[in-house]
């Protein structure tokens, strides 16, 4: 395959993610970057506890209407959310 045999589905993922309106929530934070966010509200930088924030903002009632997309920090690719979904 190649990568012509993807530009339909490249160029429909394009236009999602420029939807006029919204924007990309970038949750690409590394580790310490998150962990003086956390510190500044006095809450201790662990897994858990970013696993939580992200998951906050993830969950967020109607999220949908202002983000197409999302950058995800690695971390992220192998957390669940507290019901159980992947945060990806």
């Amino acid at each position: 395959m190649s990568l012509s045999d993807f530009s339909q589905e490249l160029i429909a993922t394009a236009r999602a993610l420029a939807e006029s309106g919204k924007g990309i929530l970038a949750v690409d934070e590394s580790t310490k970057t998150v962990g003086k966010r956390l510190g500044s509200i006095n809450v201790e930088n662990t897994e858990a506890n970013r696993q939580a924030y992200r998951g906050m903002l993830f969950t967020s009632a109607g999220l949908g209407q202002y983000i197409s997309g999302a950058i995800l920090y690695e971390e992220t690719l192998f957390q669940n959310d507290a019901d159980g979904e992947s945060m990806v």
